[in-house]
C-alpha cells in the first residue's frame, strides 16, 4: 500500500525547511560577523595599546631629559644676542646637534652685506629610505633691556650695527624655540626605530630683522642641503596658557615692510612760517591721510595695517626745520594688497607735497628697505590639519585649540617656497594658566611678545613643545 503525504503537507515541510535552513544561516552569519568584529576590535586594541605605549616612552624620556633641557632654557635665556651678532648661540646649537650625531654645517647664509656673517646652522642625521622634514628654530634676541626681575634675567649690554649701545633680551622667546628643537632633537635620536628618512634641523638668524631665512635660502639651503618635503616650526605665544598648542590654517601672519620717509619742505624762523614751507604740517597731513589707504583703498574683506610708529623733526621752539622723518610698518596677507599700499603711501605724500607749494625736486623721499621684508605666512591647510590630530592625540583635544590669523610677521614663511613646500608654524603656549585666567577677569592685558615684562613659564612650556613637535616629526615619518 502507497503512503501518500497530502499536498498541504508537503508544503508545511517544504516552508518548514526552508525556515530550519534560514535560521542556521543567520546564525552562522551572525557568527561570522561577530568574530569579525572580534578580530577588528582585537587588532583596534592591539594597534590602539601600541600608540599608548609609544605616548608613555615619549613621556618618560621627556620627563628624563627636563631638568637638562630647562638649565639650557636658562642658559640660553640670560646670555641673548641681538640680530646679525648670533656667533655664540649659533656655535652652542651646533655643538649640541653634533653631539647627537647630526652632520653640522656652520654658518650658513648670505646677507648681501659686506663684512655681515650669517651665522644659520644646518644639521642633518639621515635614518634610512623616506621623507626629508625640515625643523626650525630662530635665534636671535631683541635689543632691549630686560625687566622681568627673574633669577635668570639677561643683563647683556652690547653693540647694535651702528655702534649704539643697548640691552639686549629674548623677548619674543626665541629661547624656548631653541630649547624644544634641542628637545625634540634628543627624542628622535632615542626613537630612531620609529621613523625613517632625512631630518633636517636649521638654526636661523635674523629673524626679527626679517632677513635670515632669505639669506640662509641665497646660500643654497635647498641645493646645498637636502630639500624638505615638509617645513615645520613653533612659535610661543604671549596669551595661550602652557601646556596647550594652537594651529591656524591657511594664512597666519602677514607680510611686513619698513618703510621710511623723508619729508622735505624750506624751513625758516617759526615768527615767519609764511616765508617757509613747513615739513611738520605737511608731515602731519601725510599722517592722518595715510589712514585712508586702508579704509578707502583696500577692500574691507582684505586684513591691512598702516602705521607711523615715530615721527622726528625740528630742534627748538621757533625753528621750523627743513625736513622731517617718519617711519612706518605695513601688513597685509595677500601680495596685490601689499603693492598697493606701498604705491599709494607715496603718491598720497607727493600729493600733499605738491598741494602745499614744495617743488618737485623737494618732494618726500620714500624708502622700502625690501632686503629686510617678510612675505606673510602661509600654513598648508592639508599639513596643518594633519598636524592637528597628531596634537589631539598626543596632548589632548582640549590642549589643541585653533588661533586666529594675526598681523604680526615671521620670515618663516619664505621656506615654503609660495607653496611648494607644504609648511606649517603653530604656536606653543607660554603663560601661566593662572595668570591668563586673572586677566580674562581683570580685563588687564598680559605682557605681550617683545615685551620687556614678558615671562613665559618654561615647564610645562618646553614640556609641551618638545611633545608637540616630536610627535609632529614622527607623524610626518613614521614607518
Amino acid at each position: 500500500m502507497v503512503f501518500r503525504v497530502p499536498s498541504v503537507v508537503k508544503h508545511e515541510s517544504f516552508f518548514f525547511s526552508r525556515l530550519v535552513n534560514s535560521f542556521f544561516y543567520s546564525v552562522v552569519t551572525t557568527l561570522g560577523g561577530m568574530m569579525t568584529q572580534v578580530r577588528f576590535l582585537t587588532l583596534t586594541l592591539f594597534l590602539c595599546s601600541i600608540q599608548v605605549a609609544s605616548g608613555q616612552e615619549l613621556d618618560r624620556s621627556i620627563e628624563n631629559a627636563l631638568p637638562s633641557l630647562l638649565e639650557t632654557y636658562r642658559t640660553l635665556h640670560a646670555n641673548p644676542e641681538i640680530s646679525y651678532y648670533e656667533e655664540k648661540t649659533a656655535s652652542f646649537m651646533a655643538k649640541e646637534l653634533r653631539s647627537l650625531g647630526f652632520a653640522v654645517t656652520e654658518r650658513v647664509g648670505n646677507y648681501g652685506v659686506p663684512n655681515r656673517t650669517c651665522y644659520g646652522v644646518v644639521a642633518v642625521l639621515k635614518n634610512g629610505t623616506g621623507p626629508t622634514v625640515m625643523v626650525r628654530t630662530d635665534l636671535d634676541g631683541l635689543p632691549m633691556d630686560e625687566k622681568t626681575g627673574l633669577p635668570y634675567a639677561s643683563t647683556v649690554r652690547t653693540k647694535n650695527e651702528t655702534g649704539e649701545e643697548v640691552g639686549a633680551m629674548h623677548a619674543c622667546g626665541h629661547d624656548i624655540h631653541m630649547t624644544s628643537l634641542l628637545g625634540t632633537a634628543r627624542m628622535l635620536v632615542q626613537l630612531k626605530d620609529r621613523w625613517q628618512g632625512t631630518l633636517v634641523m636649521i638654526g636661523q638668524p635674523a629673524e626679527e630683522r626679517g632677513a635670515g631665512a632669505k639669506a640662509m635660502l641665497n646660500d643654497g639651503l635647498y641645493t646645498r642641503f637636502p630639500k624638505p618635503d615638509f617645513a615645520v616650526a613653533l612659535h610661543d605665544n604671549a596669551t595661550l596658557e602652557a601646556g596647550k598648542v594652537g594651529v591656524t590654517e591657511g594664512f597666519a601672519l602677514a607680510s611686513v615692510n619698513s618703510v621710511d620717509m623723508t619729508v622735505r619742505g624750506v624751513g625758516g624762523h617759526g615768527a615767519y612760517p609764511h616765508t617757509t614751507k613747513d615739513p611738520v604740517v605737511i608731515a602731519s597731513e601725510i599722517v592722518l591721510a595715510l589712514q585712508t589707504i586702508v579704509s578707502r583703498e583696500v577692500s574691507p574683506l582684505e586684513p591691512a595695517v598702516v602705521t607711523v610708529g615715530a615721527i622726528h623733526g625740528g630742534t627748538k621752539h621757533n625753528i621750523i626745520p627743513d625736513e622731517v622723518h617718519l617711519q612706518l610698518t605695513v601688513r597685509a596677507y595677500k601680495e596685490p594688497v601689499r603693492r598697493t599700499i606701498l604705491a599709494a603711501i607715496k603718491r598720497i605724500a607727493e600729493g600733499i607735497a605738491h598741494s602745499a607749494g614744495v617743488p618737485g625736486d623737494r618732494f618726500p623721499i620714500v624708502r622700502i628697505d625690501e632686503n629686510e621684508f617678510t612675505p606673510s605666512t602661509y600654513n598648508d591647510p592639508l599639513l596643518t590639519s594633519r598636524l592637528r590630530t597628531t596634537f589631539e592625540a598626543a596632548l589632548g583635544k582640549d590642549n589643541v585649540v585653533t588661533v586666529d590669523p594675526v598681523m604680526g610677521g615671521e620670515d618663516f614663511g619664505r621656506f615654503g617656497l609660495d607653496g611648494k613646500v607644504p609648511a606649517c608654524i603653530f604656536w606653543l603656549g607660554a603663560v601661566d594658566p593662572k595668570k591668563v585666567e586673572e586677566s580674562a577677569a581683570a580685563g588687564t592685558p598680559l605682557p605681550s611678545l617683545h615685551s620687556s615684562q614678558f615671562t613665559p613659564l618654561p615647564e610645562p612650556t618646553i614640556r609641551t613643545g618638545v611633545k608637540a613637535m616630536t610627535s609632529a616629526v614622527l607623524e610626518l615619518m613614521k614607518k
